[in-house]
């Protein structure tokens, strides 16, 4: 299903009834990441389960002419969900989809009934990788490598770069459901390098906002991720949010949702819980 907004014709999947959960998924991913895990399967019977394809990625639009940081993003969410006829509902992100849950969070905080944030890259380190992929954003010189070498070498290194974002764990059988080849266009591939670039910087920028965060938060990793540092951040996170439960996955990585979907799920029905029992005055709120 479609939805246009502005000048973004914005694409989404919905799956069962219930209340709503919203699913973002992280950088150089798309819908079919989440429907391949399991994870859409099982929540969508309980859940209202809403799948976007983010700006530049899957069939979603991304206009050159935005800056398209995690604010930015959650505007267009907000205004999707409004569109759909979703009020509040659980926001679930993996990786950089969690930085845009966070911004929806903080900017629409009337909307959010509660966070689950898996994978997520909270505070600003010193990342190599950054400066490698984020060649493909850059003008012109960008534009011309996306175009020739770009899908070529993405290509070649598929293999080794799934196998870190599952690592140390398997990659399982149903990610071959994953549409390779539409995450290496040569549209994907500069949706993919722009948010390489905004990593650290949106990192920055969202640090000291975190305590602001009023509704249930979980937050769940890989104890082993091997991208992004469970104990720099997401446990970070946790210590500086007293209220929200921290959900460590053993022998996983990366892609958390994919290797523990009943886990994560057991953690987006904690959050919904919470919220729930929140909105009854004589019910204790959510604590860790």
């Amino acid at each position: 299903m479609f939805c246009k907004l502005d000048d973004v014709q914005f694409h989404y999947v919905e799956r069962g009834e219930g209340e709503p959960l919203v699913l973002l998924h992280g950088n150089g991913s798309m819908i079919q990441d989440f429907v391949s895990s399991g994870l859409v399967d099982l929540a969508a019977k309980k859940y209202r389960v809403i799948i976007f394809d983010r700006p530049g990625f899957g069939h979603t639009a991304r206009p050159r002419s935005t800056i398209w940081t995690p604010e930015v993003q959650a505007d267009l969410i907000h205004r999707a969900l409004e569109e759909i006829g979703v009020q509040r509902a659980t926001i679930l992100g993996h990786s950089w989809g969690a930085s845009v849950a966070v911004a929806l969070a903080l900017k629409y905080p009337g909307s959010v009934n509660g966070l689950v944030l898996a994978s997520g890259y909270y505070y600003p380190t010193a990342r190599a990788d950054v400066a490698l992929f984020s060649g493909p954003a850059v003008p012109i010189f960008g534009d011309v490598a996306r175009y020739t070498v770009a899908p070529f070498l993405g290509r070649l290194m598929w293999p080794a770069i799934v196998q870190k974002l599952f690592g140390p764990a398997e990659v399982p059988e149903k990610f071959k459901q994953f549409p390779a080849e539409m995450a290496l266009r040569p549209s994907q591939i500069r949706a993919s390098a722009a948010e390489s670039a905004l990593m650290v910087p949106d990192a920055i920028a969202a640090r000291d906002n975190y305590a602001k965060l009023v509704m249930p938060v979980a937050i769940i990793a890989g104890e082993q991720d091997r991208l992004i540092s469970f104990e720099d951040q997401s446990a970070r996170l946790h210590r500086e949010l007293p209220r929200s439960t921290l959900h460590p996955v053993p022998g996983a990585g990366h892609m958390v949702h994919q290797t523990a979907p009943e886990e994560v799920l057991s953690a987006i029905d904690q959050v919904a819980d919470a919220a729930q029992l929140a909105r009854h005055p004589k019910i204790a709120p959510f604590a860790a």
